[in-house]
C-alpha cells in the first residue's frame, strides 16, 4: 500500500512539473511581443548598436553576419539548447524602423534561456530600459567575432502577434 501511495505522489509531482514547464510569465510575454520600433535615424542607429552588443554578449554562437539590416549568429547546432539569433531592421514608410527578433535552438529538452525571456531581455536592453544598457551611441562593448551565448528549447518557431519569430 505504501508503494502505491508513493508512486501516486511521484506521478502527481511529475505531472505538475510538466504542466508548469512550458508556461511563460504574462509580463514577459507582453514585453517580448511588443513591437520594437525606433522613431528616427539617430535612435534607430543607437538601438541597432545596442542590438548587436546584446547579441554579442548573450549568444553562445558567434555572429556570422552584422550589416545595417541583419545581425545573425551561427547555429543552432544539432541537439544544442543554446539559442541562435536573427535580428532584422526594416525601414517603415513613415521614417521609423522596426527591429525584429527571432531566437531558436535545436535541443530536445527545450531552449536555455527561454526564447520569450530572451526576447523580453533583448527588447528592454535595446530600448535602454534595463541596467547596463548604453545610454549614448558608444561603440559595442564586444567585437562580433568574440560573440558567445548561454544555452537554450528545440527549434520550434512561433510567430508573435507582431510577426516576429520566436522559439517555444
Amino acid at each position: 500500500m505504501k508503494n502505491k501511495s508513493l508512486l501516486a505522489a511521484l506521478c502527481l509531482i511529475a505531472l505538475a512539473g510538466c504542466v508548469s514547464q512550458g508556461q511563460v510569465d504574462p509580463d514577459v510575454m507582453q514585453i517580448a511581443t511588443k513591437p520594437l520600433t525606433c522613431s528616427n535615424k539617430a535612435e534607430c542607429d543607437l538601438w541597432w548598436q545596442r542590438a548587436q552588443t546584446w547579441v554579442a554578449s548573450n549568444s553562445k554562437y558567434k555572429i556570422e553576419t552584422a550589416t545595417d539590416s541583419l545581425i545573425q549568429t551561427a547555429g543552432p547546432d544539432g541537439g544544442k539548447r543554446a539559442l541562435a539569433y536573427q535580428i532584422t531592421r526594416s525601414a517603415n514608410p513613415d521614417g521609423t524602423a522596426t527591429i525584429g527578433f527571432a531566437a531558436h535552438c535545436d535541443g530536445s529538452l527545450g531552449c536555455k534561456p527561454n526564447p520569450w525571456e530572451a526576447g523580453a531581455q533583448f527588447k528592454e536592453y535595446v530600448r535602454g530600459t534595463t541596467a547596463g544598457a548604453p545610454q549614448s551611441s558608444a561603440a559595442p562593448a564586444q567585437a562580433a567575432s568574440d560573440a558567445m551565448h548561454p544555452e537554450a528549447i528545440p527549434g520550434k518557431s512561433a510567430t508573435t502577434p507582431n510577426g516576429e519569430a520566436m522559439s517555444q
